[in-house]
């Protein structure tokens, strides 16, 4: 079963590559080059068993963003409590939902059976988005590599650090930008809800606490009220697909936010906000510069906060501990 998704992890029907090479300290396109020069073929078939949840790549590239925003991506989002400097990030509210954490593990067993010690958690979480994007029909975004695994986590940086679905355009440019996105580049990675579903607990405030900038169509609006019908949900298993094509990594998102068919308060914001109207409208029409602009701002993602070096960090044996 595993050999179909494999191919078509290798050779995506949209293989929109990104050139771009951006440059930082100690990270390369080569850094496992001795060390594990077998490390893609390894992710790749771990990664073929997994990509049968055709949730996965929705709920890794999530992981990704979620790592990344709270101390960097540095694997923190995978530490369970256990020590004086770690209370796992899972304990924050903000991280409701994350998903295939033991992904990861399954991968970092694959990879410690031929190359022990070598690779970090941190890498793993980044390949794990990059692929995730690229076998759901998005770009292929290559990573460079070399991130080392913190020995810290605390779900205060989590709550703290990780925006809420009702944040406003000015928070979003100034999080994104504090990682070195332009504007562009800041809707872009809010084109990453074209994967996924989102749930009442993150809906229900712009129902039944609306704000004047949140625009939605009144079949949508209705549509929300009958899936979340209380301002505390019933349940928190309850899922709306975040667009029309929830398991495909395409523009579709852009071209429902335009529509008022948003389904985050954030998402309706970037529809209508004067500095960010065009851009969304420009990346409904245009899948291929969407891919591109979300490429670019993907690297800088992944480069945020990284430990690198041999003062930095750890490579955990087992991701969810420090060695």
């Amino acid at each position: 079963m595993a050999r179909p998704f494999l191919k078509l992890l290798l050779f995506s029907a949209v293989p929109i590559f990104c050139f771009l090479r951006f440059s930082h300290a100690s990270l390369s396109y080569n850094f496992y080059e001795r060390t594990c020069p077998q490390l893609d073929s390894l992710v790749n078939r771990a990664m073929a068993a997994i990509f049968l949840d055709l949730t996965a790549p929705s709920a890794l590239v999530r992981l990704m963003f979620h790592d990344c925003q709270v101390q960097g991506c540095d694997a923190s989002i995978l530490l369970d409590s256990g020590g004086g400097n770690v209370r796992t990030e899972m304990l924050s509210g903000k991280n409701f939902g994350i998903r295939q954490r033991s992904s990861i593990q399954m991968m970092k067993e694959a990879v410690e059976s031929e190359c022990p010690g070598q690779v970090s958690c941190a890498d793993l979480i980044v390949m794990a988005a990059s692929k995730s994007v690229t076998v759901s029909g998005g770009p292929r975004i290559d990573v460079p590599l070399g991130r080392k695994d913190s020995t810290t986590a605390n779900n205060l940086l989590a709550d703290s650090h990780l925006p809420p679905a009702s944040m406003s355009v000015d928070d979003l440019l100034n999080l994104f930008s504090s990682m070195g996105m332009n504007m562009e580049e800041a809707v872009a990675m809010l084109g990453s809800h074209t994967l996924g579903v989102g749930h009442c607990i993150n809906i229900a405030d712009r129902l039944y606490e609306p704000k004047g900038d949140d625009y939605m169509s009144s079949n949508y609006g209705a549509y929300l009220s009958f899936m979340c019908p209380t301002r505390v949900p019933l349940t928190n298993l309850t899922a709306l697909p975040n667009d029309l094509t929830p398991t495909l990594f395409d523009n579709q998102y852009f071209r429902n936010i335009l529509a008022g068919r948003a389904p985050f308060t954030i998402d309706s914001r970037i529809a209508t906000d004067p500095r960010t109207s065009a851009i969304v409208a420009h990346f409904a029409g245009n899948q291929e510069h969407f891919f591109q602009a979300f490429s670019s701002a993907f690297l800088k993602l992944s480069y945020h906060g990284v430990l690198t070096g041999d003062s930095e960090g750890e490579i955990r044996r087992q991701c969810n501990q420090v060695n």
